[in-house]
């Protein structure tokens, strides 16, 4: 999912404003970077442009999005303070705005750059099962549910819509909840299903401790959808916990049989 990035000698204004103090332009010259700057962020432009996200660490990774929210400074602090604070490249991405905004020196442009940059890899994750039939998709369904749930703070539940044929005809965000909880309402789901002229669900929901083991509540709350699924003839395929690193499938681990 990586995206090319210009090779522009960055002189101008910035578009945003950053919580870091940036140096002002004499009148009637062009701010220039620091030569040492400025060289580094072309040889690490070059290095992605040949080698692709493979070759950089994370924190490389990180100063190639931050380039663009602080275009006159050097960004390897930043980018490295924040993966002590959030773990990892994901993790900083997937972050709150709101916690973001608590490290030094992250403002609205390095906010907004980074939420860019998340929601276009949602958006291609998301493209990749689409319209497409689950059995023939299963590992880029996997990878989707752990790219857009697996690093976020709280319990998010999501319904994966089916048709006959077991293609991916809709995907939403069914409820929202806290750090340990989330409320599910069968009902509804059904009658989205019924909406969407489904016939099979997908039940999906993330665990912000990263143990996707399932609760007694979370087998409870499974059947509820499976028994009010049932009795319109709508399938439950499975249901998904996202942890951090792994995932449980209920119809794979024997808790739906």
């Amino acid at each position: 999912m990586s995206q090319p990035v210009s090779h522009l000698a960055e002189v101008a204004l910035p578009l945003f404003e950053t919580d870091e103090a940036q140096p002002v332009p004499v009148m009637g010259t062009k701010a220039r970077l620091p030569s040492y700057i400025s060289d580094h962020r072309a040889r690490l432009r070059e290095r992605f442009m040949s080698g692709g996200a493979a070759a950089l660490p994370d924190y490389e990774m990180l100063e190639l999005v931050l380039f663009r929210a602080i275009p006159r400074q050097d960004v390897k602090p930043l980018a490295r303070r924040l993966l002590d604070r959030f773990g990892d490249f994901n993790g900083v991405l997937s972050a709150s705005p709101s916690r973001l905004k608590e490290m030094h020196g992250v403002g609205d442009a390095v906010v907004q750059e980074l939420k860019i940059v998340e929601a276009a890899a949602h958006r291609l994750s998301r493209a990749r099962v689409m319209g497409r039939r689950v059995v023939s998709s299963w590992d880029q369904l996997i990878d989707y549910c752990h790219t857009t749930m697996s690093h976020r703070e709280t319990e998010q539940f999501r319904v994966l819509y089916l048709d006959r044929k077991n293609t991916l005809i809709a995907d939403e965000a069914a409820a929202e909840g806290t750090v340990g909880h989330v409320p599910v309402y069968p009902r509804e789901i059904v009658k989205r299903a019924l909406e969407l002229s489904a016939s099979a669900l997908i039940l999906v929901h993330n665990h912000p401790s990263g143990d996707p083991s399932p609760s007694r509540d979370d087998i409870d709350m499974t059947e509820r959808v499976r028994s009010a699924a049932a009795a319109l003839e709508i399938t439950l395929h499975d249901h998904i916990i996202i942890g951090k690193s792994r995932e449980v499938s209920y119809r794979s681990d024997g808790y739906l049989t």
